[in-house]
């Protein structure tokens, strides 16, 4: 359900919305919106949604999913306003939370694809295939470093990472997929937990 009315009820709502919030700075909706003004929040929400779309797209690129994530970040962005300490900064504040939630969406993406190659098919090729043409550079190259990384581990170490990590199954689940015992399951899944976390330090 989105977080935007649809009806026409709320239809003149939406109206009412921008008949108060169009004068207003973001800081005085800000405030508002934390006393609990919902006409606030939304009006905030409507004036921030285009550049929390560029600040995704940026990322993720045309990706079918972003505007989930966008729609994600704004319920977010609405449940924890009381957080934010400077109203001002409404706009910044917003497109972290984005950019956060991008950044871990494409991380899965990257995961699941250069989990499910084989280790000779890890090439350059194959992973500038996953990043949108816009993804900036620091970000693509750590992605780049993931991908080298996880083409050193054995074959049942990326799949079990993939089902545990991309595709949430249980030790069990994971364990009757490919035939092996939990404790095996968990040794394959802990040591290529241990290369991502070298990854995540060296970022």
């Amino acid at each position: 359900m989105g977080i935007f009315p649809s009806t026409a009820r709320e239809s003149h709502a939406v109206r009412q919305t921008a008949r108060f919030a169009n004068g207003d700075t973001d800081s005085a909706l800000v405030i508002e919106a934390q006393r609990g003004q919902s006409w606030a929040m939304e009006a905030l929400l409507r004036r921030h949604l285009a550049h929390a779309n560029a600040v995704a797209f940026t990322i993720i690129g045309p990706d079918a999913d972003r505007e989930d994530v966008v729609q994600e970040c704004m319920v977010s962005a609405a449940r924890s306003i009381n957080k934010l300490k400077t109203p001002s900064a409404f706009g910044a504040w917003l497109a972290a939370i984005v950019i956060s939630a991008a950044r871990k969406k494409f991380r899965r993406r990257l995961e699941r694809t250069l989990l499910l190659t084989a280790d000779s098919e890890l090439t350059e090729t194959a992973i500038q295939a996953v990043p949108a043409r816009t993804t900036p550079p620091d970000v693509y190259a750590e992605w780049k470093a993931l991908g080298v990384v996880l083409g050193t581990l054995t074959q049942e170490s990326r799949v079990a990472l993939l089902l545990k990590r991309v595709d949430g199954f249980s030790l069990d689940e994971i364990a009757q997929q490919m035939n092996l015992s939990v404790s095996t399951v968990k040794r394959r899944i802990c040591a290529a937990q241990q290369v991502l976390d070298a990854v995540d330090r060296g970022a």
